[in-house]
Protein backbone atom coordinates (compact mmCIF):
# COMPACT_ATOMS: atom_id res chain seq x y z
CA UNK A 1 0.00 0.00 0.00
CA UNK A 2 1.27 3.17 -0.95
CA UNK A 3 2.37 6.22 1.87
CA UNK A 4 -0.06 9.00 2.00
CA UNK A 5 0.08 12.39 3.23
CA UNK A 6 -3.39 12.10 4.55
CA UNK A 7 -5.63 14.99 5.86
CA UNK A 8 -9.22 14.38 7.77
CA UNK A 9 -12.18 15.20 6.60
CA UNK A 10 -15.46 14.87 8.10
CA UNK A 11 -18.67 13.49 5.46
CA UNK A 12 -22.22 12.46 6.06
CA UNK A 13 -23.22 9.46 4.12
CA UNK A 14 -26.12 8.19 3.70
CA UNK A 15 -27.18 4.75 5.84
CA UNK A 16 -27.25 2.25 2.87
CA UNK A 17 -23.46 4.05 1.92
CA UNK A 18 -22.29 3.39 5.16
CA UNK A 19 -23.67 -0.31 4.87
CA UNK A 20 -21.94 -1.51 1.48
CA UNK A 21 -18.88 0.74 2.37
CA UNK A 22 -18.76 -1.71 6.19
CA UNK A 23 -19.17 -4.52 4.18
CA UNK A 24 -16.70 -4.17 1.21
CA UNK A 25 -14.60 -3.19 3.55
CA UNK A 26 -14.44 -5.93 5.40
CA UNK A 27 -14.55 -8.42 3.20
CA UNK A 28 -11.32 -6.78 1.33
CA UNK A 29 -9.50 -6.41 4.81
CA UNK A 30 -9.23 -2.89 3.72
CA UNK A 31 -10.54 0.54 6.15
CA UNK A 32 -13.30 2.32 4.80
CA UNK A 33 -11.16 5.18 4.50
CA UNK A 34 -9.27 3.08 1.63
CA UNK A 35 -11.86 2.35 -0.30
CA UNK A 36 -13.43 5.66 -0.16
CA UNK A 37 -9.90 6.99 -1.43
CA UNK A 38 -9.38 4.30 -4.01
CA UNK A 39 -13.22 5.13 -5.11
CA UNK A 40 -12.39 8.94 -5.60
CA UNK A 41 -9.17 8.06 -7.26
CA UNK A 42 -11.29 6.28 -10.01
CA UNK A 43 -13.63 8.86 -9.85
CA UNK A 44 -11.33 12.05 -10.03
CA UNK A 45 -9.25 9.72 -13.01
CA UNK A 46 -12.79 9.83 -15.84
CA UNK A 47 -13.97 13.24 -14.68
CA UNK A 48 -10.47 15.54 -14.41
CA UNK A 49 -9.21 16.02 -18.21
CA UNK A 50 -6.43 15.43 -19.09
CA UNK A 51 -4.61 18.03 -19.89
CA UNK A 52 -4.54 19.19 -16.38
CA UNK A 53 -2.19 16.10 -15.25
CA UNK A 54 1.01 18.00 -15.62
CA UNK A 55 2.56 14.73 -16.90
CA UNK A 56 0.51 14.92 -19.81
CA UNK A 57 1.97 18.50 -20.62
CA UNK A 58 5.41 17.40 -20.87
CA UNK A 59 4.90 13.77 -23.16
CA UNK A 60 6.40 14.23 -26.65
CA UNK A 61 8.20 18.02 -25.96
CA UNK A 62 11.59 16.60 -27.23
CA UNK A 63 14.71 15.62 -26.61
CA UNK A 64 15.95 16.46 -23.02
CA UNK A 65 19.74 17.53 -22.43
CA UNK A 66 18.92 16.46 -19.14
CA UNK A 67 21.42 13.80 -17.96
CA UNK A 68 19.37 13.08 -15.24
CA UNK A 69 16.06 12.73 -16.18
CA UNK A 70 15.42 8.85 -16.04
CA UNK A 71 16.63 9.28 -12.09
CA UNK A 72 15.32 12.91 -11.27
CA UNK A 73 11.77 12.49 -13.17
CA UNK A 74 10.09 13.77 -10.30
CA UNK A 75 11.73 16.74 -9.15
CA UNK A 76 11.48 18.19 -13.27
CA UNK A 77 7.57 17.35 -13.27
CA UNK A 78 7.15 19.24 -9.96
CA UNK A 79 9.32 22.13 -10.69
CA UNK A 80 7.08 22.50 -13.65
CA UNK A 81 3.92 22.14 -11.93
CA UNK A 82 5.28 25.03 -9.55
CA UNK A 83 6.35 26.90 -12.78
CA UNK A 84 2.48 26.53 -14.17
CA UNK A 85 0.96 27.38 -10.47
CA UNK A 86 3.20 30.68 -10.28
CA UNK A 87 1.76 31.64 -13.96
CA UNK A 88 -1.60 30.70 -13.43
CA UNK A 89 -2.23 33.06 -10.94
Amino acid sequence: MRKLHKKPIQIYLEPEHEQVLRRLASERGLSMGEIIRRSLDKYLAEEVPPEHDPAVRIVGLGESTRGDLAEAHDHYLAAGERNAQNHAG
